[in-house]
Order: C-alpha cells, then structure tokens, then sequence
C-alpha cells in the first residue's frame, strides 16, 4: 500500500534528541506517514526504550562504522513514501512542516524533485534558506569560512516559494520516484557533501530544487568540537575531494595543495600557541590528518577509520 510521506531519521544513540524530534513531527502534522529511526549505535537498552516508546515508528538497527549515507539509505530503500522526508534527529518543528512542504510539492510541476524549508538555529539565526550551487572555488572559500550562505542571492535567502539549486541534509522533502532515480544518497561519501551532491544529481538529471522560506525548522546543531575530530574532518575534506575534483588530476591538485597549505598554516600556529593536551592538541591532530590525507587514494570511510582507531 503506498503511504504519503515516508520519514527517515538516523539517531546516533542519542535518544534524548530524538525524543522532541518525534514529538513535534506528530503534533504539528496532519499528513499520512510512516516513520523510520534508523538507530545507529544504541545500546540495548535505549533501543528497548526506543521501541517501547514509539510503538508506531520503524526502528532499524545499525552499527558497525557508516555515515549518514549508508544510514539513510537503509531506511530509504524500504521507504513505501510517495514523498520522502529527510529530518535531523537534532531538528525540532514548531508548524507543520511536513504538511506545507507536501503542499508545496503538489502545487509544484513534476519536474520539481524538492523541496527544502528555511532551517534556523534556536537563535532565530538563519543557517540556511535555498542553496547556490557548489563548485570548487566555493569550497575554497568556505573552507576559509568566507561563504555566508545567508545572503539573498538568486538562489537564497529569497522570500516565499522559490527555485534554489541544492539541499541541505538536515531538513527536505523529495520525490520518492526523483530519489530513487538520483541513486537515494551516494554512499562514497562519509562526513559531507551527500546533500549537495544530491541536490546536483537532480539538477544534472533534469529536475529542479525548491526552498520554501515561509515554512521554519528548527535545527539545534551544536557546533562544538568533539574527540572524534581528528577523524571527522579528515574524512569530510576526503569527500570534498571526490566531489569538487573529480577525476581531474589537475583540480585534484590544485584543491589538495590549497588544503594542504591552510592545514599546514594550522599546523604551525598550534605549535606556536601550545598544543600539548587539552582542545589544541585536537585541533593540531586534526590539521595533520587532512594534511597527511588530503592526497590519500583511501575513501573517506577509510580514512575515518584509519584515525579514529
């Protein structure tokens, strides 16, 4: 029988998150769904308390060493969804979302595969509202954090329902026909950039991305440091690699050597101001690993593996 919307959330053994994340889904909307927890890492008892609790969600085990890909995906290939509904387990709604986002698609032509809301921080500040695209040299300069992502642009921080050209993972609604042809998410990468890669794949097959900047979900995001950085950012720069180089020696090279010159940078301004124990020796750690990596032929799972040993 096809359902509305289905809903896939990876929760890392977190179910303190989860919890208002489920909540604000179901008191907020109306629309038909069925939801899937894809609980990554749980323990025995918090998967027993997951299950007791929410008698009516999907839990689908998962361990070993995956990410946010191969999470997903787990629960997207047994998705029964006309529409597909991505959420951050860290995500809390306060309207019904999944409701106007249906909407949104139902008025919107075929050829749309998605759709994003305006995903704000618990300050109110916006993270993100549409999407430009991402080439290379955008990377670059996010990389020395010189990308505000906020700024109204053609394809962002614009008002009402409006084209934009690609997604962020923490909050969209797709097509589950548009999904499926895009391959559900491209598992080679580990840390980042599966969502904007996604976003691209649908543009490159033919169908548009929308943002609807009238409709808010809040992401709780922390922001914070934690001890499996020096594993993390490795694997992340990694995928960038794939993404934004592809198979050109010469982007390869050009993007590789620019990392491996502001790691480098990093690298000796830790050993300037200390870096023996405490978060500067995290940080320096870091910056050695993507300098060490950043020209690795290791998939980014690899490398994540590799390090956080």
């Amino acid at each position: 029988m096809t359902m509305k919307v289905s809903v896939v959330i990876v929760s890392m053994n977190r179910p303190d998150i989860l919890r208002p994340c489920l909540k604000s889904l179901r008191v907020f909307n109306r629309t038909e769904m069925e939801v899937f927890v894809v609980a990554y890492r749980y323990t025995p008892e918090n998967l027993h308390a997951l299950r007791r609790d929410h008698p009516d969600v999907t839990v689908i085990e998962s361990g070993g060493t995956k990410g946010f890909s191969e999470n997903n995906n787990l629960a997207l290939r047994q998705a029964a969804g006309e529409y597909i509904f991505i959420v951050n387990d860290d995500t809390v709604q306060e309207m019904p979302v999944v409701d106007r986002l249906v909407a949104d698609l139902e008025r919107l032509p075929e050829d749309v595969a998605a759709v994003s809301p305006k995903i704000v921080l618990p300050s109110g500040k916006v993270q993100t509202s549409g999407r430009a695209p991402w080439g290379m040299c955008r990377y670059m300069c996010h990389y020395l954090h010189l990308v505000n992502e906020r700024r109204r642009t053609r394809w962002s921080g614009r008002k009402g329902l409006f084209r934009t050209w690609t997604l962020n993972g923490a909050c969209f609604l797709a097509r589950a026909e548009a999904f499926r042809k895009a391959g559900w998410f491209d598992e080679r990468y580990f840390f980042t950039p599966e969502d904007i890669a996604l976003g691209h794949t649908f543009n490159d097959l033919g169908y548009r991305v929308f943002a609807d900047a009238d409709t808010l979900i809040v992401h709780l995001a922390g922001g914070t440091v934690g001890p499996l950085e020096a594993a993390i950012k490795p694997a992340r720069v990694r995928g960038a690699m794939l993404f934004y180089a592809g198979e050109s020696k010469f982007r390869r090279a050009i993007l590789g050597g620019f990392i491996h010159a502001v790691e480098s940078l990093r690298c000796f301004k830790y050993l300037i101001v200390g870096h023996k124990s405490g978060r500067k020796a995290l940080m320096f750690r870091t910056a050695r690993n993507v300098r060490e990596s950043v020209f690795s032929s290791e998939t980014p799972k690899e490398i994540f593996i590799r390090y956080s040993l």
